[in-house]
């Protein structure tokens, strides 16, 4: 049993209480105009071209054996259906321009790299964070690293966005101490816009979850003219303020992280860039969830 995992962070301290460790896994079935981490989204590996790192040497296209690589009057280019991902190209780059991310772990693999750390989990009330793209498309993966890692005293963090089935969701709570709950946004047609998918089946789920014995904060990103207006925000912390199991909410303004990236991967498209709300703004939002009682993490 295997996950494809895009990046193993060390010593985390934004997801979730404590020093952590974060596992973000590949492929995702929402789809953000402002996804900060949009290599995430496809559930296969891709080829990563740091382009400001490039200097057209040519080794890449000299190891290419489909033709995937090429050079063209001192400038390399690249063609993704060509692309095999061997890895050869990635080997003989000086630059370290090329990198192929995404890569397969065994439950054991990533258990035994991740418990390097258990004194620092423990030390800090700290814990295991898994993240993505969406943990739960990998759930029988993440079934098994969650009983282990419970077994060993260590807290465990899920960050997904509930677009799954409830059967999915139910069946990780068990080990799962903390949820991280990703919320979109609340108009459906609104969000059918910013995220490919309708909110239906994410605010049902929500509702489920509250119910449960799970710790739950809640992540709301904030994007300019997108995401941020007072009666999306409004609606969202009228949606949450009664569950009993929240801890708070935390805010997340838009930064153009997402946007940087998109132009290092050949298969994704080019993401707009957004602004986040102004300080005026996210105060005032942050007023409207303390007169409900909400705690602002």
């Amino acid at each position: 049993m295997e996950a494809l995992i895009f990046n193993i962070q060390r010593f985390s301290t934004k997801d979730g209480p404590g020093i952590r460790t974060t596992v973000f896994f590949k492929g995702c079935n929402v789809n953000c105009l402002w996804c900060h981490n949009p290599e995430s989204i496809e559930g296969i590996p891709v080829l990563r071209f740091e382009y400001r790192c490039c200097v057209n040497c040519g080794r890449c296209a000299d190891v290419c054996q489909t033709g995937a690589t090429y050079v063209d009057r001192g400038k390399r280019f690249y063609n993704p259906d060509k692309c095999t991902l061997c890895g050869d190209c990635t080997e003989v780059c000086g630059a370290h321009a090329l990198e192929i991310i995404g890569k397969n772990y065994t439950v054991q693999e990533l258990y035994n790299l991740l418990l390097k750390d258990e004194d620092f989990y423990k030390e800090s009330g700290g814990g295991i964070t898994f993240s993505g793209g969406e943990p739960l498309l990998q759930q029988e993966f993440l079934i098994g690293m969650l009983k282990r890692l419970k077994k060993s005293g260590i807290h465990t963090a899920i960050d997904t966005a509930l677009n799954v089935d409830w059967e999915q969701i139910e069946s990780v709570l068990p080990w799962t101490d903390l949820i991280l709950l990703d919320i979109k946004g609340m108009e459906p047609k609104l969000h059918l816009k910013n995220t490919g998918v309708g909110p239906a089946l994410i605010h049902q789920n929500a509702e489920k979850l509250a119910a449960e014995n799970n710790e739950i904060i809640v992540r709301l990103p904030l994007v300019r003219g997108v995401n941020d207006s007072i009666e999306e925000l409004t609606a969202a912390a009228e949606f949450i303020k009664d569950w009993p199991q929240l801890c708070g909410v935390e805010l997340l303004p838009y930064h153009s992280l997402g946007a940087e990236k998109s132009y290092e991967y050949a298969s994704l498209k080019v993401q707009e860039k957004f602004d986040a709300p102004s300080k005026e703004h996210i105060s005032a939002v942050k007023n409207l969830f303390k007169e409900r009682g909400i705690k602002i993490l």
